[in-house]
């Protein structure tokens, strides 16, 4: 008996590589990590990339492992953006990715390569659960997560580059 071919439908996961992206940063690692978890409400871009737009008045990032990153919003409406799976304070950690319709995950890692300089790579995997239907939800930007994770690390660096404004001795000091 030969199988009905109507019958064997198989079905083929969609292979969708990480989204892998690295800048340099002229900041040690530990001004770089901390810049990136405490005062990421400063310079995250939450115009283009959050839930609540201009609504939100905080993101939060619970620094521990099993902690939560978050927006928090005027109304006090809480988006949770994630959950911490792995906390190694100043050179990585992994996040689950929930603003998806299946959840992915984010990694990232810091590099010191010099006393001032970091390396600092995020990679967002787990595309491989989403349907093609969810992807094109997910990604209706030219570019899609790509484009967002580098307008996101363009202004991370430029925050964390930031030099403190220079003042002006008073008269008569040296």
């Amino acid at each position: 008996m030969h199988p009905n071919p109507e019958r064997s439908v198989s079905i083929r996961r969609l292979q969708r590589p990480p989204i892998r992206q690295s800048v340099l940063v002229q900041s040690d690692i530990s001004h770089t990590f901390g810049t990136f978890v405490r005062t990421i409400a400063h310079w995250w871009p939450v115009a283009l990339f959050s839930s609540g737009k201009e609504l939100v008045r905080d993101i939060l990032v619970e620094e521990r492992l099993g902690g939560r990153i978050s927006e928090l919003w005027e109304d006090g409406t809480v988006v949770v953006w994630g959950e911490i799976l792995n906390w190694e304070p100043p050179h990585r950690f992994l996040m689950t990715w929930t603003r998806t319709p299946a959840t992915t995950e984010v990694e990232l890692t810091f590099l010191a390569l010099g006393p001032a300089l970091t390396r600092v790579t995020v990679e967002h995997r787990g595309w491989e659960t989403l349907s093609q239907a969810q992807w094109d939800q997910v990604c209706p930007r030219p570019g899609g997560y790509a484009a967002g994770w580098e307008r996101i690390l363009e202004a991370f660096v430029a925050a964390t580059e930031k030099k403190a404004p220079r003042t002006s001795l008073p008269s008569g000091t040296h």
